[in-house]
């Protein structure tokens, strides 16, 4: 398929692949995210389930953005999520927070897009004890999902049988950590599949607050629409400060409802 007919980018379903038109730039190298890259965060350790999980193709555009895209220090993703499941998990990734950002002194925001099949988007305030609100978010083709920053969170495939395919706008000095969330065997809940329902398990690191499941909403507080992210840049660049310079949006960050 063509990446919502607004950039020329046709995933490979068989390998993950990605597939760039003439006019848009990329990386030489699509980052692949395997198995075992993040055991350390299942529920079981010694699961299995497809080798290659997810593909990553980040710091994509068209040719005649990239110059600007550079200036604002705003930075497009692509990513492939593999179907299946990891033992009784849902193929997923092993869940980061965004470290501080030098250029903005802060920990920086991502606002995905769904585009191909169903996703989770899992997020948690702490790493800690008490994780604080835990939020699942369930997005469908075309679905808007806000990570504000600092919060801790994980992308899931909602489905054994279709890939995922998603795009998601961050910050190009991005940095991830990890080190808390693997010391806790991950993020505070894991999204089990028992008789075909998925049930969102409790990680026994942390203590049970509960998790909110629910359905994507609009941002309209962050002046986005339902409309194709990309094409939202092209009409007003400077629509995505919020993720460049989270700090000057502070007000939102303090009310942000999942």
């Amino acid at each position: 398929m063509t990446f919502n007919k607004v950039l020329d980018i046709r995933l490979n379903e068989a390998d993950l692949a990605l597939d760039f038109g003439v006019d848009i730039f990329h990386p030489e190298t699509v980052e692949e995210r395997y198995l075992n890259d993040i055991r350390n965060s299942l529920l079981d350790s010694e699961a299995t389930g497809p080798e290659l999980l997810y593909s990553i193709a980040m710091d994509v555009g068209k040719k005649k953005h990239e110059k600007d895209l550079i200036d604002r220090n705003l930075l497009y993703g692509i990513v492939a999520y593999n179907s299946g499941l990891i033992g009784s998990e849902l193929v997923r990734s092993q869940g980061h927070i965004h470290a501080v950002s030098p250029s903005c002194n802060s920990s920086t925001p991502e606002v995905y897009e769904i585009w191909q099949g169903e996703a989770y988007i899992y997020m948690q305030e702490f790493v800690a004890e008490k994780p604080g609100r835990c939020v699942a978010i369930l997005a469908k083709p075309g679905d808007i999902v806000i990570v504000p920053p600092k919060w801790a969170h994980y992308t899931v495939n909602a489905s054994q049988h279709q890939k995922m395919l998603f795009g998601a706008w961050c910050i190009r000095d991005y940095a991830f950590d990890y080190k808390e969330i693997r010391a806790r065997q991950g993020l505070a809940y894991y999204p089990v599949v028992t008789e075909g329902e998925i049930n969102w398990i409790q990680n026994p690191n942390y203590s049970h607050e509960g998790v909110e499941v629910k359905n994507a909403r609009e941002y309209q507080e962050f002046g986005l629409s339902k409309r194709n992210l990309y094409t939202q840049y092209e009409e007003n660049p400077s629509r995505f400060d919020f993720v460049t310079d989270p700090l000057k949006y502070q007000n939102l960050w303090n009310d942000f409802q999942p």
